[in-house]
């Protein structure tokens, strides 16, 4: 199998198995005890708490474990909102399922939710947010990176119009992390979203990274874990694998972009090769890893699973919707029609992926489609 869905899921690197094996074993204790197993778990959670903080530029208490990116994402949404009366909130149209839906819930607690329309490449209509903050927002979310187009988006300059209206900022940077340089403290945002199955750490552990002025309202509540913000007994060996995949990250960030984006760019030169194929947010900042694209006449679902059958593994859009049978909210949102939704297929390329992984399949999907 060649695995060519790394915005879904990255295998786990071994370097973050070997550091999580210990606790997995013999260093198996609680760490919010106070004898010896427990200092250790603590010592480990600690570090791990700094190298996640290094990889986007935030300071270790800043740091918040959850169990993942959607939690994050709640807890920075769920928990702005029910620190403050109802307002108004800012939401990008091509959010994650993990933003969209803390929102519909909201909307239907008193919040009213502006949603910024995007172009035909998926960036947001500046013009429009301009005139929705004169309605001076609570708080805004917005994506660093897109999980199916890999479009980038400018949060520094939403974050600092958010800012000097006196609103909160939340930023998903779960598929930025890793890919490209993420700064905290640049990025504009009072809460950030990161998860480690998306940079060859473990699933089922994620952090948000919280700037201690902000009003937040846990989510959990318990014994206090977390700075009290996320109660509940620490997942210590996914924590420490997070911990070892944020430092593998940041120390491996230039070389692995670099060849991702020249892996991109020889997929997309087979790509442009095929009849009735269009890469979508072709024109954007995007992503190294990522190429989103439809090709006429051609079910991207079924493409798929024909793909599958000849050893390979892509996506037709986001696995957290996938298998609706709905074409992407996404690619709607960017005025793509319902036929060539349809036929999209992402492929997100891993930092083990070759060459040869590439050529191998452009060669499956040419001998599929010509």
């Amino acid at each position: 199998m060649i695995y060519l869905d790394h915005n879904a899921t990255t295998p786990l690197d071994e370097r973050v198995l070997e550091a999580m094996l210990p606790y997995l074993g013999a260093f198996y204790g609680n760490a919010s005890g106070l004898y010896r197993l427990g200092r250790l778990s603590r010592s480990a959670v600690d570090t791990a708490r700094e190298q996640v903080a290094a990889l986007v530029g935030a300071r270790p208490a800043e740091v918040t474990f959850t169990s993942g990116g959607t939690e994050a994402n709640n807890l920075a949404l769920k928990g702005l909102a029910f620190s403050q009366l109802p307002g108004l909130i800012v939401s990008g149209a091509t959010e994650h399922p993990s933003v969209m839906g803390p929102l519909r819930l909201l909307s239907t607690c008193g919040w009213r939710v502006e949603t910024l329309p995007v172009d035909r490449d998926g960036r947001p209509d500046a013009a429009f947010l301009d005139d929705v903050l004169g309605g001076a927002p609570r708080f805004a979310t917005l994506m660093l990176a897109n999980n199916e187009t890999g479009v980038i988006h400018d949060v520094a300059s939403v974050g600092e119009k958010i800012r000097e209206r006196g609103g909160f900022f939340h930023v998903d940077a779960v598929q930025a992390a890793g890919k490209i340089p993420v700064d905290f403290k640049a990025s504009g945002a009072h809460t950030l979203g990161l998860s480690a199955h998306k940079i060859y750490g473990p699933k089922g552990v994620g952090a948000l990274i919280v700037d201690r002025a902000v009003p937040i309202e846990p989510l959990l509540h318990g014994g206090g874990q977390e700075q009290g913000l996320r109660g509940g007994t620490e997942n210590v060996a996914g924590i420490v694998g997070f911990g070892k995949a944020a430092e593998l990250a940041l120390a491996e960030l230039d070389e692995r972009s670099s060849r991702l984006m020249a892996l991109r760019a020889r997929l997309e030169a087979g790509l442009s090769k095929l009849p009735g194929l269009t890469i979508f947010a072709e024109r954007a900042e995007r992503l190294p890893n990522t190429v989103q694209f439809g090709l006429s006449g051609y079910a991207g679902e079924t493409l798929v699973m024909s793909l599958d059958r000849k050893g390979f593994a892509v996506s037709s859009g986001s696995a957290c919707a996938s298998g609706g049978g709905e074409p992407s909210p996404v690619l709607t949102a960017m005025g793509v029609g319902e036929e060539a939704a349809q036929s999209a297929i992402r492929v997100s390329l891993g930092k083990d992926n070759t060459e040869t992984d590439v050529e191998r399949f452009l060669e499956a999907l040419r001998a599929l489609v010509l």
